[in-house]
This record gives C-alpha cells, structure tokens and sequence, in this order.
C-alpha cells in the first residue's frame, strides 16, 4: 500500500494532479465507481474528478473498464486507483531530473556568463560579444558573473540524487 503521507509521494502527486486531485485521491472509495459518484462521494467537482483520473490513467496510476449496458447501449466507465505503480514512476522522474541536472551542470561548467547588472538577462561570453557587452534591453554594460556557487549547488543536487546509480 502506498503512503500518502510520504513527502516525495505527496509531493509528486501534487504536481502530478493539483492539490484538488490530491484530495480526490485522498477521499477516493475503494473499488470500481463511476467518475459520477466519485464526485458526488468526494464533493471534488466533476470536471475536477474526471481530469484528475485521465492524468492518473495516463501514468498508469488508475485503471479505467467500461462496461455496456445490455438494454441501452450506452458505456459505463468504472474507474479504481492503482498507486502500485507509483515507485516506478518516481524512478522514472528522479532519472530524468538527473539527466537535467547533468545537462545544466555540464553547460554552467562549460560557458563564462555576463549579466545586466539591472537583472534583465543573462549571456554566455558568445553572445555578450555580439552585443558588445551591453544589455540589449537596457544598454547597461554587462558584468562578469561568477557562477561557482550555482555550479556546487547543482552538484550537490546532482550527488544527492546519484545515491542509487552506483
């Protein structure tokens, strides 16, 4: 069973599906319903309820069956969450934040930046020379910006999530 008290799970399934659909989550019943009840049995609005369950279905933390009414025709979809899923998905998002990290990290060591001193943008030493050194907004000159300490900070972020790779 998963913990929804657990930070990391809290955390992605909120910025997953919004504390709205966090909620949803939270006061789901148990078995197959119907997005309809869902609603009614949670009080989260319907159009809430069923964007919440397209995005959990779509990262396969909920399983959709439809079932036909024999007399009418029409569909019923039956919806239940299945959260089993979800550390695979955290693996998955903890890599590709790693893959991110590694790409900013490499270009932060890579390049010298300059930067208006009025915050209105920030050059690689490349582009700093076409503009020759002035900030294409405000026309300040540029500065030299060290960027050391966001260089260690991205490392740190990047060792803390390569506990698992080795």
């Amino acid at each position: 069973m998963v913990d929804l008290n657990d930070p990391v799970v809290r955390g992605y399934l909120s910025r997953l599906v919004g504390d709205d659909g966090l909620e949803m989550i939270e006061k789901m019943p148990e078995g197959d319903i119907t997005d309809e009840k869902i609603a009614e049995e949670t009080g989260i609005l319907l159009n809430i309820v069923r964007r919440t369950l397209f995005i959990l279905y779509e990262n396969k933390l909920a399983v959709c069956t439809r079932e036909r009414d024999s007399s009418s025709g029409w569909l019923t979809y039956l919806w239940h969450l299945d959260l089993s899923d979800i550390e695979h998905q955290l693996e998955k998002e903890r890599k590709k934040l790693l893959r991110n990290l590694r790409t900013r990290l490499d270009f932060e060591e890579n390049n010298v930046f300059y930067r208006c001193p009025e915050s209105c943008l920030r050059m690689v030493f490349e582009e700093a020379t076409e503009t020759e050194f002035l900030c294409i907004n405000c026309g300040e000159d540029l500065v030299f910006e060290d960027n050391s300490e966001m260089v260690n900070a991205i490392r740190k972020r990047v060792d803390a999530l390569n506990i698992d790779e080795s």
